[in-house]
């Protein structure tokens, strides 16, 4: 089943892409699936239609939960990146205050390693920021703040 998922995921991929006006190589390219699958999903062959449902309910889930469910499904923390940039997951105004103490949990907390330490502070990089909130749930000085934009 969850390879039937990661293709639903990967078809709606696709056809965010062609809208956005790319070539079906192009999005071959972007998602890393070769030519004739994109053909294939945007001629609408060899897609189960549930897989297409079950992957809208994933990109509609909670941030953390979507966090939580990409993570059973890519082993790639690149993958789930890549969704979050193509869907636009990543409205999130984020900021670490002067309490922040270095000790590098949110780090590890984070899926998509969107955090890094920067002379002992904590640095986020919005990019990928999905407003999971799993830093700010496990800062023990309370000092990440992630808004939506």
């Amino acid at each position: 089943m969850p390879k039937h998922i990661v293709s639903g995921l990967k078809y709606l991929e696709s056809v965010e892409l062609r809208q956005r006006g790319l070539s079906q190589q192009e999005i071959s390219d972007e998602i890393g699936v070769d030519r004739s699958t994109i053909s294939h999903y945007l001629n609408g062959r060899n897609i189960s239609p549930g897989s297409i449902e079950f992957a809208k309910v994933i990109l509609e889930l909670s941030p953390k939960d979507f966090i939580l469910v990409s993570r059973a499904l890519f082993d790639d923390f690149e993958e789930i990146r890549h969704l979050i940039s193509i869907f636009n997951m990543n409205h999130y105004e984020t900021s670490v205050d002067d309490g922040c103490i270095g000790c590098g949990l949110c780090v590890d907390l984070c899926e998509v390693k969107s955090i890094s330490l920067d002379s002992l502070k904590a640095k986020i990089n919005p990019q990928y920021c999905c407003g999971c909130l799993m830093c700010v749930e496990g800062c023990p000085t309370n000092s990440i703040k992630i808004l939506e934009a």
